[in-house]
């Protein structure tokens, strides 16, 4: 393959300068649901990194499917208004395209941010019921989930499909839909969560009845052209769970359905999930949806080096990588990456003048917001 990090590429009529992609990552800073003031400085700081396109992080569709009671929601006038100011203020100096993933905790809901030990919150101290497929908690001794009834998946397809509507109102370039780390849609598909009796469990057939549903109902009303895409966990590293055979097929069945790409990280579903992290560990699985579907993937999974990520592209191991906690530690990864492999990125005018001596040319001249 031709390709490199720095090529350009096309996800339904999005024009994407490079290869990189800023990943969700949970801030656990937002108000009610509301974006707040940390946003302003974390999206617009990763606005100017050099990467393609940043997808916001994991946003809820309805309160009650929050991580916990920090994360931002996309369900509310307050919270359209909250991130339309963030975005417009953004957007004066970054043409950066972004998207939104949208997500439903499921049972992983009512819990502490990371920083307070991530533990469940109890009712009596302002946690609420969650819900998932089948009345099984997470953890031991968590309070288990209250079990879906047909009004309730009515319910959670209909939040999703308002909270895309107001995506599509906030003209965001992207939307992916959150199948993976254990939350709600993931755990329809998991037969280590998803043990009901109805239409909606026992086959995989069945288990990926919902999360189907839910693509179809947003993908009716997101504008055409405008890429939908969905992030899976192509395993959940414990036996008899899901696995790589099943996510080859529902994403032949999303690809049928207009899906515009596969973002292949793994787990999140069991505290018995057992995995071999390393540099790239997740990688091998991006390159087994693509050779077996032919959809445009993502890879993502501790990758850190310029070259190395250079070669995933090379390879045909995936088409994009994904970056998270990497440009959290390096927000200019994709500057230097630039740097070290001879290409070169979109920056503010402002920041011209930092390239070292030495360094080449890194900055390709196109601006915007120049006065």
């Amino acid at each position: 393959m031709s390709a490199t990090l720095f090529s350009p590429f096309e996800l339904g009529s999005l024009k994407l300068d490079n290869r990189i992609i800023i990943s969700p990552m949970c801030q656990y800073s937002a108000v009610d649901g509301s974006a707040s003031a940390w946003h302003r400085t974390h999206i617009g700081n990763l606005s100017q990194s050099g990467a393609s396109l940043m997808l916001l992080e994991a946003t809820a569709v309805e309160a009650g499917g929050r991580i916990t009671p920090y994360c931002l929601g996309l369900y509310s006038d307050a919270n359209e208004a909250a991130l339309a100011s963030v975005l417009d203020e953004v957007r004066q100096f970054s043409d950066m395209p972004i998207g939104i993933q949208l997500c439903h905790a499921g049972r992983k809901s009512s819990s502490e941010p990371p920083w307070r030990g991530g533990a469940q919150i109890a009712l009596k101290d302002g946690g609420w019921r969650a819900y998932g497929p089948s009345a099984l908690p997470q953890s031991e001794g968590e309070i288990p989930p209250l079990e879906l009834d047909h009004e309730g998946l009515k319910r959670i397809r209909d939040a999703f499909v308002e909270s895309a509507r107001r995506a599509a109102r906030l003209d965001l370039a992207a939307i992916e839909l959150h199948f993976a780390h254990g939350y709600l849609l993931h755990q329809f598909l998991s037969p280590v969560a998803n043990q009901r009796n109805d239409e909606y469990g026992g086959s995989p057939e069945n288990r990926m009845r919902f999360p189907l549903e839910i693509f179809d109902a947003v993908r009716a009303v997101w504008p055409a052209g405008k890429p939908l895409g969905v992030r899976v966990s192509a395993t959940d590293w414990v036996e008899g769970g899901w696995d790589i055979e099943q996510t080859i097929e529902l994403a032949r069945r999303l690809h049928e359905r207009g899906c515009d790409w596969i973002d292949v990280s793994t787990g999140g579903v069991s505290p018995r999930q057992k995995i071999p992290v390393g540099p790239h560990y997740q990688i091998p699985f991006a390159r087994a949806v693509r050779e077996a579907t032919g959809m445009k993937t993502i890879g993502v999974g501790l990758i850190t080096d310029a070259a190395e990520a250079d070669k995933v592209i090379r390879d045909g191991d995936a088409d994009l990588i994904a970056l998270a906690r990497a440009v959290l530690w390096d927000p200019r990864w994709p500057w230097h990456a630039a740097a070290e492999l001879g290409a070169t990125v979109k920056a503010s005018p402002q920041y011209w003048r930092c390239e070292p001596r030495g360094a080449g040319r890194v900055f390709d001249g196109a601006a915007f917001g120049q006065r």
